[in-house]
């Protein structure tokens, strides 16, 4: 019965119609008065009036009045009560909102046709999201959904589980046993639409449960797996594709609770990776469902007998689905589409499922299985067995990179005849590994093998398939970007002769390759390129000076890119009269820019960019021309949409440009197309300040002020804001530069931006972007120098940075927390381990923060600095090493900077670095010791007992087993340099001193520490000066161990000259054969000693 008298559905009817019209006028005028007449004035008698039209139209009616009624729910309305934006169905009075939703049910319970019951329940699940979220009950709908899921109707069964799928939260604690026999007999129920449903709804409420819940339903497994085989066996592969999925959902969560029949499920999945007469998709599912499992459990993988052979297997047999209407590749040759789509097809399946399993996997377990089959497929009669072989070199080099980079001659013995290879394909493929072997083993690839590698690619550049010499082209540019100029130039003859005839090929996609191979091998070859600038440079001229139509516009920005990054090789004065050539060239493609898509706009940013770091202060005249275009990009505004019509949401995805973010039952639609270019114009604003410092002054403030300081707080981008805290520094210097430090205008800049600069130091989700906010703040705080923050500003800082080591410390419990529920063999996401380095890199640059305070404030810095104690104290005892290690530096940081006012907290100070020295991590021994070497140097009398008593401590550093190590010498130097700063400022603590010294002369050399070694040395040319006993007696050992820090450069400039001079002294006093001594170090060390000796 209608609660709505009949004229109101009268309008409703009416406006439905007007809604679904073909007319797009009608249709809009309809969206008008949706809008005013219906959802701003009466939200309630819309919302109750299309739950109505789906109880009493016409399919089509009920159908869209549920689609609307869904869409209108979403919408976004101020509270009555509160004033606050909420979702319109929750802004009704309870009343009206216990009527709709009970008529929704009994929508959803009535409902016999099965398209409109889902689009009825789609609706039931969105209101139930909505309460679920806002923490309100809707008591009445779980008890409607398990007497629908035990219906005698299939349709209405299968509602049930698509409205617990969509939203599994509405499942409460108390209903756990419910759950599990609603679950069991969905998993067993005679129609496969509700088994598929039932699966989908479990792993939808799986993933919404804690991990310690989860343990509960593992005895699921067996009913879930059980679905399966008869849907293989009946072909049904949607059903089957669907059931997939749900697994791959379950497997991602909890891959353990397969454990038991993980073996069974590896066995069904292969058959059906196999099985040709399904469809694709559901062959594609299970080698995801494979990898999944690869991903998130690799010890469950690597230990079942058959999973890697045989995913190896499927995996190659997958990649040879290609081309198989296009045998002699003339259809693929033909195309000039070489972005096309192909992401569902067979052999990418196959292809990318090989990088994650050696990935996953490692070499260890992924090269035999791979390597039984690769040289039998590189001999196969078939070019597709042929093709398949090397793309799998391609996709398994980055993973198994540590155990084939020492195979490489093997590995190209199979791929270098592959160049030669009759069929198209297969060259290309062989263009393909090598590329990927360049960069996969870079460095190797380029001073080992680079014979091998360029004189079998540069002759592919000759062959007839435009498709292959682009390939070529392509990896040689990964060659080449990795090579050094030494590598290349005797190449670079043959290289580029060939490059230039493809210039003229007929295709445009060769030219535009050749053009990028081109500007690479410049970039890397340097000022070795200058030989053929006369040759190349007019050409791109040429073409750069061209009138030409839509389609060349690549090849031109192509062009450009090339000639720019040739002029960066080259240089200004090789350039000569080009360069001003160039820009004037580039001023005048600008202006002629007529369309958002033209590809020139964004080649033409990295082009001023680079031609104002090769003409330097020459560049400013052009600023006046450059920077308009530049600040319309800087300034843009995000472009954002909330889209609530699945027509407009469609159309969107298909758009290139934008990225669609669900958000509380709706979607977001945001431009990224326009972000993009804001992020690339505030670069190009950081090379700008960086190259021409003070002549970039005259643009400083509008860039600070409208781009730079509300670019720190632009959260729909992160890239933005990196930029952002990137640029503000060098806008600082530049000003700095053109006012001085300490000069009013100075002043006000600093006041603005430094407020603006504090306020992004808070906790927020984007952790990495965070610690960029960190590194604005201290590169700022640099460039102003000493006593530029106000007391306010540091205990604003201190307050940012408490509020980021709350949120740090509870992301920590809650990473171990997760940690302690994780099972057997079940890894840390890649999630996880990024979550992991994201903080890590946090903490280094607040550390950077810290010291960069404490640097230019000293102990101004204190009265802030100590409010944050208990954390430092928290820390600097915990069990992780790294929270160990920031809190020593910042203790560091106390002794140098704040002299004997840091002994004021020695009480927080003293037992850590003593804890530190004997830490079994190498950095935070390093921190400790260079503590007590610092306390020694700044802390001052108060400090020398302690210091004192280090001694031991810091002589048992230098003594581990493997204190010369790479991971533990620099810890171990440190302490040497400690020692000295000891014995110099505290000599008088020490008992026994010239047996102290003797002792500290087997510490030495250092020769890794470029800041630990010149205090060493020069301790050792003082005692050299005083004819220090000890010295004397290991005469031979010290001008050792000068010689071998002069050869390793850690000492350098006066303090170098000082220290050779006092080994001369060392020479004539102690009497000693320096001409024997130096025989026994290499030829290098004796040059480089010699010619301090000259």
């Amino acid at each position: 019965m209608s609660v709505l008298p009949p004229e109101i559905h009268a309008a409703l009817t009416q406006l439905l119609q007007a809604l679904a019209a073909p007319d797009n006028a009608i249709r809009s005028h309809a969206e008008e008065q949706l809008g005013t007449e219906w959802v701003t004035a009466r939200p309630d008698v819309l919302s109750m009036g299309l739950v109505e039209q789906m109880q009493a139209g016409d399919a089509s009616t009920r159908s869209f009045a549920a689609v609307l009624f869904r869409r209108i729910a979403t919408k976004t309305r101020k509270s009555p009560g509160s004033n606050e934006p909420r979702e319109l169905f929750l802004t009704l009075q309870q009343a009206q909102k216990a009527a709709i939703r009970q008529k929704l049910l009994q929508c959803l319970q009535n409902e016999n046709l099965s398209h409109v019951r889902n689009k009825v329940g789609d609706a039931v699940a969105e209101i139930a999201r909505q309460y679920a979220d806002d923490g309100e009950p809707w008591p009445e709908l779980l008890g409607v959904l398990f007497h629908m899921s035990q219906s005698g109707d299939a349709g209405q069964r299968e509602a049930a589980f698509r409205i617990f799928a969509a939203t599994p939260g509405i499942i409460e604690k108390q209903h756990e046993d419910t759950v599990q026999s609603a679950f069991t007999k969905g998993f067993k129920d005679d129609d496969v639409s509700v088994r598929i449903s039932a699966m989908e709804a479990f792993a939808s409420f799986f993933r919404s449960i804690q991990k310690k819940s989860q343990k509960k339903y593992y005895g699921s497994v067996a009913e879930i797996l059980n679905i399966l085989p008869p849907l293989k066996e009946a072909g049904d592969s949607e059903n089957l594709t669907k059931a997939l999925v749900a697994l791959i959902e379950l497997a991602e969560v909890s891959p353990t609770m397969f454990k038991t029949l993980f073996h069974s499920l590896v066995q069904f999945s292969i058959t059906v990776i196999q099985d040709k007469d399904l469809g694709d998709q559901a062959r594609q599912n299970a080698l995801e469902l494979m990898a999944t499992f690869a991903d998130y459990n690799s010890a469950m993988c690597k230990k079942d007998p058959s999973y890697t052979t045989d995913m190896v297997t499927q995996c190659l047999s997958l990649m040879t689905d290609i081309g198989i209407d296009d045998d002699d590749a003339a259809e693929w040759n033909a195309s000039e589409n070489l972005d096309a789509e192909e992401s569902d097809l067979n052999h990418v399946a196959g292809e990318q499922c090989m990088d994650r399993l050696a990935n996953k996997l490692g070499g260890q377990a992924v090269l035999p299985p791979t390597f039984s089959w690769l040289p039998r497929m590189m001999t196969s009669s078939a070019w597709r067995d042929r093709h398949a072989a090397l793309m799998a070199i391609s996709a398994i080099s980055e993973g198994c990179r540590e155990l084939m980079v020492g195979e490489l001659d093997k590995v190209l013995d199979l791929v270098v005849p592959a160049l030669r290879d009759p069929h198209p394909r297969v060259r290309w493929a062989g263009c393909n590994a090598l590329g990927q072997m360049s960069t996969d083993f870079a460095g190797t690839m380029q001073e080992k093998y680079h014979q091998v590698v360029l004189t079998n690619i540069i002759p592919v550049l000759d062959c007839s398939e435009p498709r292959v010499q682009s390939h070529a082209a392509a990896a040689l540019v990964n060659f080449c970007e990795e090579a050094e100029k030494n590598v290349l130039e005797p190449y670079l003859d043959d290289l580029l002769s060939h490059l230039l005839q493809l210039l003229r090929s007929p295709k445009r996609f060769v030219q535009e390759q050749a053009l990028s191979t081109i500007a690479t091998i410049a970039d890397s070859a340097e000022t070795a390129f200058g030989k053929y600038y006369d040759t190349l440079m007019p050409l791109l001229f040429s073409v750069l000076r061209e009138e030409q139509s839509k389609e060349y516009r690549l090849l031109r920005a192509k062009a450009m890119e090339c000639a720019t990054l040739i002029a960066l090789a080259v240089g200004k004065e090789r350039m000569g009269r080009d360069a001003i050539d160039l820009v004037q060239l580039l001023g005048l493609i600008q202006q002629n820019i007529q369309d958002d898509d033209d590809p020139q706009s964004q080649y033409l940013l990295h082009c001023w960019g680079r031609m104002c770091r090769v003409l330097g202060q020459d560049f400013i005249s052009y600023l006046p021309s450059v920077m308009p275009p530049l600040m319309v990009l800087a300034s843009a505004k995000a472009d954002i949409q909330l889209l609530d019509d699945d027509e407009q949401i469609a159309n969107l995805e298909q758009e290139e440009g934008w990225e669609l973010v669900p958000l509380k039952g709706k979607i977001i639609g945001i431009r990224t197309s326009i972000l993009e270019d804001k992020h690339m114009a505030i670069e190009l604003i950081v090379i700008y300040a960086q190259q021409l410092e003070a002549a970039f002054e005259p643009y400083v403030l509008e860039i600070m002020e409208n781009v730079a300081l509300p670019g720190l707080a632009f959260f729909f981008h992160d890239p933005v804001r990196v930029a952002s805290a990137k640029s503000v520094p060098m806008l600082l210097n530049s000003y700095k530069k053109a006012h001085g430090e300490r000069s009013p205008p100075m002043a006000r800049l600093w006041a603005l931006t430094m407020d603006k600069v504090l306020e992004v130091l808070t906790p927020e989700l984007a952790i990495d972007t965070l610690a960029e906010m960190y590194q604005c703040f201290y590169e700022s705080v640099e460039v102003l120098g000493k006593d530029c923050l106000t007391p306010t500003h540091m205990a604003t800082f201190i307050e940012a940075a408490k509020g980021t080591l709350e949120d740090y410390q509870s992301r920590v419990k809650k990473r171990l927390e997760d940690r302690q529920e994780t099972e057997d063999g079940e890894e840390e996401s890649e999630e996880t381990l990024f979550a992991i380095e994201d903080d890590q890199t946090l903490l280094s640059d607040m550390n950077k923060a810290f010291h960069t305070i404490f640097k230019n404030q000293g102990s101004s810095f204190l009265p802030a600095w100590s409010r944050l104690l208990p954390f430092y104290d928290a820390f600097i005892t915990n069990a992780d090493s790294t929270q160990r290690q920031w809190a020593l530096c910042i203790m560091d940081d106390v002794l140098e900077f704040c002299g004997n006012q840091s002994w004021n907290y020695q009480n927080h100070i003293r037992q850590p670095l003593i804890d530190g020295m004997r830490d079994e991590i190498p950095a935070n021994r390093q921190a400790a010791c260079y503590g007590v070497g610092i306390a020694a140097q700044k802390g001052g009398a108060l400090w020398s007992d302690f210091v004192a008593e280090c001694i031991p401590t810091l002589f048992a550093v230098c003594q581990i087993p493997s204190a010369r190590e790479d991971d533990h010498v620099f810890a171990t130097e440190n302490a040497c340099a400690s020692i000295s700063k000891i014995l110099q400022s505290n000599a008088s603590k020490i008992p026994s001193l010239q047996e102290v010294v003797a002792h500290w002369l087997n510490t030495l050399p250092v020769v890794n520490d470029e800041e630990a070694a010149p205090y060493a040395y020069m301790f050792l040319a003082q005692l050299i000066d005083q004819q220090n006993p000890a010295v004397i007696a290991a005469a031979n050992k010290a001008f050792v161990d000068i010689a071998l820090a002069l050869e390793a450069e850690t000492i350098q400039g006066q303090t170098a000259q000082r220290v050779a001079a006092a080994a001369k002294h060392l020479v004539q006093t102690a009497g000693i054969d320096a001409n024997r001594i130096l025989a026994t170090l290499s030829p290098e060390t004796q040059q480089t000693v010699r010619s301090f000796f000259a």
